[in-house]
């Protein structure tokens, strides 16, 4: 009886996949990335609060956009000082989507 109960969860979830990991809440996982060290939700700080980005790209689908400005980092938007690139290494897709989305929201 075991020894089936266990076959017939291997074969779930290799049917179905296993089950995603839990993401952290959009801040926590900008905390860490290190986001939060050079933005804020209010107030601009070395880069732009969170309300600037999200009044500069107030209507607009700009999700993937914004996210590969973060990937590969830059200048210019928002003033001379640039962004450092932040790898999946840093912030993975998932989390740095519900980040930029949670940004666009402020």
């Amino acid at each position: 009886m075991k020894t089936q109960l266990m076959l017939s969860l291997g074969l779930a979830v290799a049917a179905f996949g296993a089950p995603a990991p839990a993401q952290a809440n959009p801040e926590e996982a900008m905390n860490k990335a290190g986001c939060l060290a050079c933005h804020a939700r209010d107030k601009k700080m070395v880069g732009p609060s969170f309300k600037e980005i999200a009044a500069k790209y107030k209507g607009q689908d700009v999700v993937p956009t914004l996210m590969q400005k973060v990937r590969s980092g830059g200048k210019g938007s928002f003033g001379p000082i640039p962004m450092a690139p932040n790898p999946p290494e840093k912030i993975d897709d998932a989390n740095l989507k519900a980040a930029v989305e949670f940004i666009l929201k402020s």
